[in-house]
């Protein structure tokens, strides 16, 4: 009985460094950030009554569970790029490979 805490000790030990090495071998992956609708709105610097036309209009990602909204963030960041404008440098650029696209067809 005198050895038992002893024993104890090393178990402890030994169980941590286990432990430390399943971590190194499969770190624990990120979750998503998914936000509700307020949260959401404050994200894309909304009011959360634009937000929900938004949704109703079905303008923007969402998923729903029973009557909650939920926003998954990366969805959120790549919908508010697939908004963005083109500036006048990127469709000149594009007129021009356009342009040279059809001549070669023309040839």
């Amino acid at each position: 009985m005198t050895n038992c805490p002893k024993t104890i000790s090393l178990l402890h030990e030994k169980m941590s460094h286990i432990e430390q090495l399943l971590l190194e071998q499969h770190p624990q992956q990120e979750t998503e950030a998914i936000f509700n609708i307020s949260q959401a709105a404050a994200f894309l610097h909304l009011s959360v009554a634009t937000l929900y036309a938004k949704v109703s209009c079905r303008e923007v990602p969402v998923s729903k569970r029973g009557k909650r909204l939920y926003f998954h963030k990366s969805e959120l960041e790549e919908w508010v790029r697939q908004g963005r404008k083109k500036t006048v440098s990127e469709i000149q650029e594009g007129a021009v490979q356009l342009a040279s696209g059809s001549r070669r067809k023309q040839s």
